[in-house]
């Protein structure tokens, strides 16, 4: 009977590596848990209206119609990944994402964290009514889908806009909150919302 070469040391070191990193690869996605969908397609389970707002499933779409408030998740959330798709329907549209947000304050969650959805402030950090991070994704066309990814990690918030990163920031004040979209009068249509806690 043959006896087998033995491998390089070198090639065995590298194969420990190699499957150190990918275990710890997936116990990392293990311990952050799955994919939650926001919106089933179908009606508005899982959220609920604050003040004056009409939200409506229009083509298996989230659709926002009018009024002043906002749209929120019934659960709050501290650290996530928060991803959604959107459109808007009318010209010089207005609406915004909020993040960590309290149920204090009329229309819109006093000093709440927000992305913004307006069509002159496409994609900036809102707190309150104050720009934090300038807006810097230009304006989208009329019925074009726009993929948002919002990465929130204890006082770090990132966006990347159809997959390019826009902005990081370091300073978020918020610990947790609710999810919701803004309602300024301006149609909407959102889909393929889905958060991943971390």
């Amino acid at each position: 009977m043959r006896h087998m070469k033995r491998l390089p040391s070198v090639f065995l070191s590298a194969l420990a590596c190699f499957h150190f990193a990918l275990t710890c690869g997936i116990a990392g996605e293990a311990n952050e848990g799955k994919w939650e969908n926001l919106f089933n397609g179908k009606d508005l389970t899982g959220w609920a209206p604050v003040n004056q707002v009409d939200f409506v499933v229009t083509n298996s779409n989230l659709r926002l119609v009018k009024g002043m408030g906002w749209l929120r998740t019934e659960k709050q959330y501290t650290d996530f990944i928060l991803e959604l798709e959107w459109r808007a329907l009318v010209p010089e549209y207005d609406s915004g994402i909020f993040l960590r947000a309290g149920l204090e304050g009329k229309p819109w969650p006093n000093g709440g964290w927000q992305v913004n959805l307006a069509h002159g402030a496409l994609g900036g950090l809102v707190k309150g009514y104050k720009t934090v991070v300038p807006a810097e994704t230009p304006p989208m066309p009329l019925n074009k889908w726009v993929k948002f990814r919002i990465e929130v990690r204890g006082k770090k918030v990132t966006l990347d806009v159809d997959g390019q990163r826009a902005w990081e920031y370091n300073e978020l004040d918020s610990q947790t909150g609710y999810l919701g979209i803004q309602a300024e009068n301006r149609s909407f249509d959102f889909r393929n919302l889905r958060v991943l806690r971390l």
